[in-house]
């Protein structure tokens, strides 16, 4: 098998690593599986067999964005991918995207709960468009969240409405595209060109509905993801394995699919 990459992790610097993982799991009210540092996503990997992980950052305040961006610019080496996050209500989002861009970053994440906004917000079309226009991947948080009331923020037809209005942006659509929203994203997202990735649906669906699921979306739009430390990557990889999916699937899910998209 081609060697395997995570769509969807996330890592902190060594010294609040320990606190904000403590601080998110509380939050969410799940336990971590790994310690949220660079080196033990790097140790998980290993146990894994992954060879590639895409990093995720999530600016929570748009003062933050420089300090993302230095982190992201330590971290990125052959193993990691970082993505570094723009906030939606930067004054300067069109220039600190520029400087993503220039920067040679393969893409950004967005939170809409964390950061507070609507994902298909028409005030944002000159950003996704921005985006698309550069070839940078959006990763968005899909679906609702463990720690947030269940407003309706990022939720199937909002994805479905962005990616029809800007259908040259490179939308990956976390959790299989709306977490525990899972009769909408069957109704709205499985079929579509859009990319779903696997976070957290391992653990949350039915092995036959989330098998069912895969099978029925286009092949080229389906990612392997484990929103690690959330999850773990060895067990997450069993549960995938499990649903014993076509060999050609299982090989576009957890390394192809994602080779192209990164470039």
């Amino acid at each position: 098998m081609p060697p395997l990459i995570d769509i969807h992790t996330h890592a902190f610097p060594d010294a609040i690593a320990p606190a904000t993982v403590a601080h998110l799991a509380a939050e969410a009210h799940i336990p971590a599986w790994a310690d949220g540092t660079v080196a033990g996503l790097l140790a998980s990997m290993d146990a894994a067999g992954i060879e590639q992980s895409v990093v995720c950052s999530i600016a929570t305040k748009p003062a933050q964005f420089a300090a993302i961006l230095l982190w992201c610019q330590t971290i990125r080496s052959e193993r990691l991918i970082p993505f570094p996050s723009l906030h939606p209500r930067d004054d300067r989002l069109l220039l600190h995207l520029r400087e993503l861009i220039d920067a040679g970053f393969a893409g950004v994440k967005m939170h809409s709960y964390y950061q507070d906004y609507d994902l298909d917000d028409p005030a944002l079309d000159e950003f996704h468009g921005a985006l698309a226009e550069a070839g940078l991947i959006l990763v968005i948080h899909a679906g609702f969240d463990f720690a947030f009331p269940r407003q309706r923020r990022a939720d199937p037809e909002r994805i479905l409405r962005l990616g029809r209005r800007l259908p040259k942006l490179k939308l990956i659509a976390t959790h299989m595209g709306g977490w525990e929203d899972w009769n909408q994203v069957e109704a709205h997202l499985v079929g579509q060109p859009v990319y779903l990735e696997t976070s957290l649906a391992l653990d949350s669906l039915p092995a036959e509905r989330l098998r069912r699921m895969l099978l029925a979306h286009p092949a080229d739009y389906l990612l392997f993801g484990t929103d690690s430390p959330w999850t773990g990557q060895k067990e997450s990889l069993a549960k995938l394995a499990a649903l014993g999916l076509p060999d050609t699937l299982l090989t576009k899910i957890t390394s192809e699919n994602a080779r192209k998209l990164l470039g």
